[in-house]
């Protein structure tokens, strides 16, 4: 049997599948569609970019396919705490400390194009290897 493990995508990374970036799409085929995990901040960020109604549904159902992580107390205010930390000295925006919460409290690892966001918190996973999932 095989130990797979969830794994949250950034909003960047299914950014990238719809522009058909066959790298990613590799990374997630790897990786397992059961296995793959958004944070609701994630889907709001993509419903927000959607720019007409056809995507708005196309969107919904790739969601509906996903884990979507809401927020919770705990998760809400370990960003409090992150923003509080780092805003000032590394820019650390609250989307990015809201997904970053959601991926520290769940204890799984961040698959995201923007390293430089999240790396300089220390309980944070970064995925950033396709090799650690076979």
């Amino acid at each position: 049997m095989e130990n797979k493990i969830m794994v949250l995508c950034d909003t960047n990374i299914l950014i990238e599948v719809y522009r058909n970036n066959l790298t990613i799409i590799e990374n997630l085929q790897r990786i397992g569609q059961s296995n793959l995990a958004v944070s609701d901040v994630t889907s709001a960020e993509l419903f927000y970019g959607a720019r007409n109604k056809t995507e708005l549904r196309a969107i919904r159902k790739d969601l509906n396919n996903l884990t979507v992580l809401s927020v919770n107390q705990a998760i809400s205010s370990m960003a409090v705490e992150l923003i509080e930390q780092y805003s000032l000295s590394h820019k650390l925006n609250l989307p990015d400390a809201l997904i970053a919460s959601t991926a520290i409290w769940h204890d799984i690892p961040l698959y995201t194009l923007n390293l430089k966001d999240f790396r300089f918190l220390k309980d944070i996973n970064l995925y950033q290897n396709p090799k650690f999932f076979e």
